[in-house]
């Protein structure tokens, strides 16, 4: 299996800011807005469904450091947090990562948060 989240080391473009027992922090250069990264866990999984209890409790304690991290350094007006599951839901590597976005009010974006597509009437199913 060639996956970038079971080997993190193996890609040059990411790197560990932080780890926990069951989990790592990834970021990668980004930039629109900086600072985004996933939290992957060290298990490899296809989907956040495949997650166990330990791995759920090891990410919730990962994601508030990494809000403080964020907090600190980007001082940011919000937060996206979440999960794609699937090829239709715009997954693109087959391993579970949690993506952690931070979100400013001066962004030519800002207030399109994850429910924005459900909203669009273009995307409603034929």
């Amino acid at each position: 299996m060639n996956c970038p989240f079971c080997d993190p080391a193996s890609d040059p473009t990411q790197r560990i800011v932080l780890e926990s027992r069951h989990s790592w922090f990834l970021e990668r250069p980004q930039p629109v807005l900086r600072g985004s990264g996933v939290i992957v866990p060290k298990r490899h999984c296809a989907t956040v469904f495949e997650l166990d209890p330990a791995e759920w409790a090891d990410t919730r304690e990962l994601l508030l450091r990494v809000k403080g991290r964020m907090d600190a350094a980007h001082h940011p007006d919000g937060y996206n947090v979440g999960y794609n599951c699937g090829a239709a839901a715009g997954q693109e590597i087959a391993h579970a990562h949690l993506h952690v976005i931070p979100r400013f009010a001066d962004e030519p974006l800002a207030g399109r948060g994850l429910r924005y597509w459900i909203k669009q009437p273009e995307n409603a199913r034929p």
